[in-house]
């Protein structure tokens, strides 16, 4: 039987057919394997749905719960007037379906979420199929909003054929038709240079998944780590695909400043090196990620700015010359990100980046970071003042908080009036604090978001307008001064949205927000970037 971590009481029956152990190392394994890293609020779904599963309450797994404690919805949810954990129940059995049709499909134990129901079950691969949707069903559409009985529990009896489904034989036989024919189209949809390219780099079939539409790449360089999940929920590997140099492996002196997650620059690749990066036809966005902690104010080699200097390429096209990573960052130990735009892999379907020798000192990378991209422009980056993703209702995936210097964070419970999207203002950065993204050159527009839930009639803080007052600059250039949210919004716990246009990175490539307190703590609920391209 599989029984409750914390309380040792059994499980619906369903999930007797695999051990406590042998379900949670199926979920940490599905977890790992990067299928979920680019749908963070799927995976935060899977771990809270089985999670529950493990402590023995598996009845509490319902609707409201998932929206409220997985999704960070607001208390007052009401799942008649939104469908976020519908529909992405519907998204998370399709991934499930995908990941053990490809990746895990020598897998003994499969995780399966039955139609109409929010339970997890982990049976054996020969009993999954019964369980799952019938391959004809596979549409976008509304799930139940309630389980199959109610109340989410599950049924006591496993490949039992429910009133009108297909049986069990022809559900074989549509899934085994449905495999074959994934099969040959991915099969004949990679291009030869890819499949050479699998036999060529080591650990290539780790990072591409056959048949995916999109690619993404994350290298830890220098580390011997085999997998790391970020906080993002973002899968990095250790160093692939590297020519030359030396790697170091040590945590520096002082922590990094900005850095959302340190593990990111804990180590590096030094010296006159290179990276042959096999990927599929296509437009990338290429992050680069460094953080001096050898030169620099209380660093073992002392100095600061020009003490190393060094240029990188891109498929033997600079990408940026003479890059200072202090006077980058700003000072030593800090994160500095780098971001380019329209990158592609050359004729032989490689990426190839080289440091060359350097001009001053040792060129170095901490981390490499490529994603699909937009022709002409940089993908759009939205963040919400909160630690876990945020869906909107239009489907943008809004990042959770990173790229700041000081402030606190706080999630409120009171209910935003007057927007369809009340969870994107729940969240705030409050204080003297920055926010600094790495951009390309170009024009950009920003949306920054604020809503007042402190100060007001009814309110912790009591007052209204006049008790909040802050201003807000971009690379030193004010965007806002004596900014009183209440006063402009009418209000408290109503949203007010700030757009500027036009708006130019400094000379390190940054839009640099700083939000300066004039009476009380600035705040802000979530920024958005959007590249306005050559127009």
């Amino acid at each position: 039987m599989l029984y409750s971590a914390k309380q040792g009481t059994n499980l619906p029956r369903m999930q007797g057919l695999a051990s406590n152990e042998q379900a949670k190392a199926e979920l940490k394994a599905v977890l790992d394997s990067g299928f979920f890293a680019h749908a963070p609020s799927l995976a935060q779904v899977l771990s809270y749905v089985c999670s529950k599963c493990f402590e023995g309450e598996a009845h509490k797994i319902k609707e409201y719960n998932i929206a409220v404690e997985a999704l960070g919805r607001a208390p007052d949810f009401d799942q008649k007037k939104d469908s976020i954990v519908r529909v992405e129940a519907h998204r998370l059995r399709k991934r499930l379906r995908e990941y053990y049709a490809g990746e895990g499909a020598d897998h003994s134990i499969e995780i399966v979420i039955p139609r109409g129901q929010y339970v997890p079950q982990f049976v054996p691969k020969e009993s999954a199929l019964a369980l799952t949707e019938s391959v004809e069903a596979d549409v976008e559409e509304a799930e139940p909003a309630e389980s199959l009985n109610g109340d989410g529990a599950v049924p006591t009896t496993i490949g039992a054929t429910q009133q009108g489904s297909p049986t069990t034989p022809r559900l074989w036989f549509l899934a085994g038709a449905a495999v074959l024919a994934m099969v040959l189209v991915t099969w004949r949809s990679v291009p030869s240079h890819w499949l050479s390219g699998v036999a060529k780099a080591e650990g290539h079939e780790a990072i591409v998944i056959p048949g995916r539409e999109d690619q993404e790449v994350r290298i830890l360089a220098g580390s011997s780590a085999g997998k790391y999940l970020d906080r993002f929920g973002n899968l990095w590997l250790g160093d692939h695909f590297a020519n030359g140099g030396a790697v170091f492996t040590a945590a520096p002196s002082y922590p990094i400043r900005g850095a959302q997650d340190p593990i990111l620059f804990q180590s590096r690749r030094e010296g006159s090196f290179s990276y042959d990066i096999p990927l599929k036809p296509g437009v990338y966005e290429l992050h680069l990620y460094f953080a001096e902690t050898l030169f620099g104010a209380g660093n073992l080699a002392g100095g600061g700015e020009t003490y190393r200097l060094f240029d990188i390429l891109a498929n033997d096209k600079p990408l940026v010359s003479n890059l200072d990573v202090v006077a980058d960052a700003g000072e030593a130990n800090t994160a500095d990100e780098k971001v380019f735009r329209d990158i592609t892999p050359g004729a032989d379907g490689y990426l190839h980046l080289k440091f060359p020798p350097a001009l001053k000192e040792k060129a170095f990378v901490n981390a490499i970071e490529i994603v699909p991209g937009m022709p002409g422009r940089l993908r759009p980056v939205r963040i919400v003042a909160r630690e876990t993703p945020v869906t909107s209702k239009d489907g943008q995936i809004w990042g959770a908080d990173r790229d700041f210097v000081g402030g606190q964070r706080v999630l409120r419970s009171e209910p935003v009036k007057g927007t369809s999207d009340p969870e994107l203002y729940r969240g705030e950065r409050f204080g003297n604090f920055t926010y600094s993204i790495p951009v390309v050159p170009g024009r950009y527009s920003v949306t920054l978001r604020f809503c007042e839930s402190w100060f007001g009639p009814k309110k912790p803080a009591g007052g209204g307008a006049g008790d909040r007052i802050f201003d807000v600059y971009m690379n030193g250039v004010a965007l806002l001064r004596n900014f009183d949210i209440f006063k402009e919004a009418g209000g408290g716990d109503r949203p007010l949205d700030k757009v500027f246009r036009e708006l130019k990175p400094n000379a390190q490539g940054k839009l640099t927000f700083s939000f300066v307190p004039v009476h009380n703590y600035a705040l802000v609920n979530a920024i958005e970037v959007v590249d306005e391209g050559a127009n």
